[in-house]
């Protein structure tokens, strides 16, 4: 699998990157398992990094992380976040004291059972007023050499711009999918003139783009899957969304690929966008997605996908 420059960094990354949210649980029964073989096989395949994060499963996504690399002969590259937080009785808030974040990366370093993490990245800009504290301890971590780049996630451009008065952002990690565009207008643009590795987050929009999709199987999600109370899965956005999942799977018949190879490789083609997370918990669903990353649509196929979007707004 070919790699791409990581922004600023000393990092070559490939085009997808395996994404350790469901493996942390909340989407339904979790197969530990399967998970830490799923990690694996996506390195057997050639994906070098996996983003995770602290809150993910409360710990639980770093430390299945954290197992599966252990007796590996090669280690990828590993991206957590801070900033989420949970008290002894699972209640989360934000944070983004230094004293806080200063207690979340040595946990991180436990779970993952690592000496340095690759990319340490803020999960959300909030409370908005500690931004500066929390992007001034990122910074002074990689001064430390605990951490080797670091980033921010879900921020807008003004939120960069405040970060960047204090240190320069190596790497933005925003939700980006044929659902979700609204970072072509103003934080994609601003990335590219900055040199910010873009990471985008949920490509087949947690599973909507999949092509395996259908109104009884949404229905008959689990209570605990958090996917039952997203709009984008709720009328009157869901029959609009699983209408453009069928484009997609009409266009990978012709290839032999699935709508989510297509809808990735469509997130892809971006080139402010260095890189996409592909969430997977088991090892198959690895292997049908991996094929994204070299998979090209043509200009027909971009244009009939963009008029399905024009004319379903």
């Amino acid at each position: 699998m070919h790699t791409r420059q990581f922004g600023k960094t000393d990092m070559q990354i490939t085009p997808i990157g395996l994404g350790a949210w469901a493996i942390g649980g909340g989407w339904g029964a979790q197969d530990d398992e399967a998970a830490i073989k799923a990690i694996q096989r996506a390195m057997e395949l050639g994906v070098n990094w996996i983003d995770t994060a602290a809150i993910y499963g409360q710990g639980h996504s770093e430390e299945i992380v954290g197992r599966a690399i252990k007796e590996q002969s090669w280690k990828p590259y590993i991206f957590t976040k801070c900033s989420l937080v949970w008290d002894n009785h699972g209640e989360v808030s934000n944070s983004l004291k230094a004293a806080s974040i200063r207690r979340e990366v040595e946990a991180s370093l436990k779970r993952l059972s690592i000496d340095v993490i690759d990319l340490y990245q803020i999960h959300w800009p909030n409370p908005a007023e500690d931004i500066e504290e929390g992007w001034s301890t990122l910074a002074q971590l990689k001064q430390e050499g605990k951490v080797r780049a670091i980033g921010v996630s879900n921020f807008n451009v003004e939120q960069m711009r405040r970060a960047q008065k204090i240190a320069p952002i190596d790497s933005l990690q925003p939700p980006y999918s044929l659902i979700n565009r609204d970072a072509e207008r103003e934080i994609l643009p601003f990335c590219q003139e900055h040199n910010i590795a873009t990471v985008a987050y949920s490509p087949m929009a947690s599973g909507l783009l999949t092509g395996q999709m259908n109104k009884e199987r949404i229905e008959n999600l689990p209570p605990n899957d958090w996917r039952k109370n997203n709009p984008e899965y709720q009328e009157p956005r869901l029959s609009r969304n699983l209408k453009l999942a069928g484009v997609l799977t009409d266009i990978g018949f012709v290839h032999n690929v699935t709508a989510g190879v297509v809808a990735v490789a469509w997130t892809l083609q971006n080139p402010a966008v260095t890189g996409a997370i592909v969430g997977s918990r088991r090892p198959e669903q690895i292997e049908d997605l991996v094929i994204a990353a070299e998979f090209r649509l043509t200009d027909t196929e971009k244009e009939q996908i963009e008029k399905f979007l024009q004319d379903n707004p």
